[in-house]
């Protein structure tokens, strides 16, 4: 777009330096506590680290999330794209304000879960996912990221929105989250309706009952040796999915995700 100046000036182009630019682009960060690291028993009796995701993991989980876009059925497709997206952009710094958690096994990348905030009293849970099976390591996870939002950021309100029939029953029926008017009010996960929860109904209703989805507590004082053990991340050698056939759950490729 050109407009004829207004007055005569001194200069007729002005360059930019990138570094400049920049600035505008990523807009400042809001100072986010951070999560501590904590460690949970799984019900099959594995401990699972939880931890934020470090920078230079983000080129090995994208390369996981492009086999996860290659799975047509049950929504991992656009679940698996999304993902991608996310970590990218917290990788490029094209996200604002992401947190970006992993459950490690042994150094072995078996949960992830993500979100970001809008402003202070509002945290947007983005996506959830187990990457191997046993443990109810999705639950756990939703319930770390979760408990990182009310109890250590100070959050007032917790959007969601479910892309998968599972994810919808098992967390918006589960939690009996309202939702807000819509389109008044949309996700940023296409548009859809905003599930929501707050302090007082977390406090109240929702910790209990993700604590008992996960069936395990989460301990923040770890030892040593299970963070020395889960400083290294690796990704399983492939993706794991449940698809039913004939009335039953028969392993295809992948394992368990759950969304929200």
């Amino acid at each position: 777009m050109r407009l004829p100046t207004p007055e005569k000036v001194s200069e007729q182009k002005i360059t930019f330096d990138v570094e400049e630019i920049e600035p505008i682009l990523q807009a400042p960060a809001m100072d986010l506590k951070p999560w501590p690291g904590a460690m949970v028993t799984l019900k099959d009796g594995r401990v699972m680290y939880i931890r934020e995701a470090k920078l230079e993991e983000a080129p090995m989980m994208l390369e996981y999330m492009k086999k996860v876009m290659e799975v047509d059925h049950d929504f991992y497709d656009i679940v698996g794209a999304r993902v991608y997206a996310e970590i990218l952009g917290w990788y490029r710094k094209r996200l604002k304000d992401p947190y970006t958690l992993v459950g490690l096994i042994d150094g072995l990348w078996a949960g992830f879960a993500n979100g970001r905030l809008l402003n202070e009293d509002i945290n947007i849970s983005l996506h959830t996912m187990a990457l191997i099976r046993g443990g109810r390591i999705g639950a756990v996870m939703y319930y770390a990221k979760a408990y990182y939002g009310f109890e250590i950021l100070g959050n007032k309100e917790w959007w969601a929105t479910y892309e998968s029939y599972n994810g919808w029953m098992r967390w918006g029926i589960g939690m009996a989250q309202p939702s807000y008017p819509w389109p008044e009010y949309q996700h940023e996960l296409g548009g859809a309706r905003v599930y929501y929860v707050t302090k007082k109904y977390w406090d109240k209703v929702v910790k209990d009952y993700i604590r008992q989805m996960a069936g395990t507590e989460l301990v923040f004082d770890v030892p040593d040796e299970v963070i020395k053990a889960n400083e290294v991340m690796r990704v399983p050698d492939e993706v794991l999915v449940y698809r039913i056939i004939h009335s039953r759950a028969e392993p295809v490729r992948l394992a368990l995700l759950i969304f929200a």
